[in-house]
């Protein structure tokens, strides 16, 4: 293969130049209620050709070997047009070229798993709730994902990447009347089928909570101090956070690019947050990106202090800072951008127990649903929760929403929990979609979250 890429590349009259080759092979079970609504395997392939000449910076998707000469003939047009029309030159900050192969160590590769053997496991989940008269509706999944890539460049890099994804969901609505609620249990990863099996014992505790939530009370909006579980932290900290950390979101938004710079204060001194697509065996692990730089552990914010962010070769000569090996493609189809690896809230030191007891009366927020952020501020969905007095549970809560000012919230982040857990399976909608995008954190304690629900 890589020799039918420098062909291609031999075509390329620009200062730089790469390629990347991608085989993508999906498997996919999904039920919905009690009936198969698909099954399928499928395989796709194409190129991506990215042209750097005289400062403009094309890219151009092709399928066919044969379309490469026109392919290539597009890309220097392209970049010359750019070159013609921007306000300066794209530079890409200098890396060493890397040769490598890489494969993760699967415990069991879903691509000896037979459909029919994914699909009974999947229809064997879907039919636990359904045992329950009150669950009116199941939408169960299972997906595989493998992309076989291949990437070379004019620099002298040449690697070939394996990645292998497992997702599985199981949403679960109960319903009393008119009043439904629902929840979703999650599975996956990105070292093997087995962490899909074994969810029974997850199901059959979601379906008695979403029966139990028609039962419970809707929370009275207001002001509460908070307990955020780690599903809850994560999402709060790639959606209000996250993407302010990814270089090419601040690069196009000025004022926010002028308050979050590096060595500006964010948030509370016990707020430590890294991105490290390195920890092996998480959704969100890989060892290159899809332009060929090695990915490293990034330091986002100190002892709330802005230490890095995210970057490409672009944005890193733009900013005049490290390249980080964060430009990721959802697959052949499109040019990468930068995306989130694995963003997490570094563990402290307080049980889940002890942040109870400081929080006294609050909330506990309990596994993200939904959410969306505007500028600097956010809004996220809790699956359910539970009124806390006195550090203990009390009452159920349904129809929880948060809301907030993204510095303020981190200002008032005052306690870290040390039980760190990462989310079982990935998911980012930026431009494009990115099934490995990991997210994660400890129980968290923070001060004055504005929570929507009952007037």
């Amino acid at each position: 293969m890589f020799d039918s890429l420098k062909n291609v590349l031999a075509l390329v009259d620009a200062d730089y130049a790469d390629i990347r080759y991608e085989v993508r092979k999906t498997n996919q079970v999904a039920y919905s209620r009690d009936e198969l609504t698909h099954i399928s395997a499928d395989s796709t392939d194409g190129f991506v050709l990215r042209v750097l000449k005289n400062g403009g910076f094309s890219s151009v998707v092709f399928t066919r070997p044969d379309d490469a000469a026109a392919a290539a003939a597009k890309a220097m047009e392209n970049a010359r047009l750019l070159a013609q029309r921007q306000d300066k030159p794209v530079r890409l900050a200098s890396v060493e070229p890397v040769v490598a192969t890489f494969s993760p160590t699967l415990v069991e590769d879903p691509r000896l798993i037979s459909i029919e053997e994914k699909q009974e496991l999947v229809r064997a989940y879907n039919a636990i709730p359904l045992k329950h008269d009150k669950i009116v509706t199941t939408m169960t999944g299972y997906t595989d994902i493998i992309r076989e890539k291949y990437f070379l460049s004019t620099e002298g890099a040449q690697i070939h990447e394996d990645l292998v994804t497992s997702l599985f969901g199981c949403s679960i609505t109960a319903k009393d009347g008119t009043l439904t609620q629902g929840l979703v249990v999650l599975g996956g990863g990105s070292d093997g089928f087995q962490t899909v099996r074994g969810l029974e014992a997850s199901i059959e505790r979601y379906t008695g909570l979403a029966i139990d939530l028609l039962n419970a009370e809707p929370v009275h909006g207001g002001v509460y101090n908070c307990v955020l579980n780690p599903s809850m932290t994560g999402v709060f900290t790639h959606e209000a956070f996250g993407h302010f950390s990814e270089a090419d979101i601040i690069e196009r938004l000025p004022a926010m690019r002028k308050k979050m710079y590096l060595g500006s204060k964010l948030g509370s001194d016990v707020l430590n947050i890294v991105d490290d697509a390195t920890i092996e065996h998480e959704v969100g692990f890989y060892r290159f990106d899809d332009e060929g730089v090695p990915v490293r552990r990034v330091q986002l914010i100190k002892d709330g202090v802005l230490t890095g962010r995210l970057h490409s070769r672009k944005t890193a000569a733009e900013f005049n800072e490290p390249v980080s090996g964060h430009m990721i493609a959802e697959d052949h189809r499109y040019a990468p951008i930068i995306r989130m690896g694995t963003i997490y809230i570094e563990p402290g030191e307080f049980s889940q127990e002890d942040l109870f007891e400081r929080l006294g009366d609050g909330i506990y927020l309990v596994d993200k649903k939904g959410g969306q952020t505007a500028g600097e501020n956010f809004s996220f969905g809790a699956m359910y929760g539970w009124e806390i007095k006195n550090g203990k549970k009390g009452r159920l809560l349904r129809d929880l929403n948060i809301s907030g000012n993204l510095y303020q919230t981190l200002a008032d982040i005052s306690h870290i929990g040390n039980d760190l857990e990462f989310s079982k399976r990935g998911g980012c909608g930026k431009g494009q979609i990115n099934h490995r995008s990991c997210m994660g954190g400890p129980h968290v304690l923070i001060k004055n979250l504005v929570v929507g629900g009952a007037s």
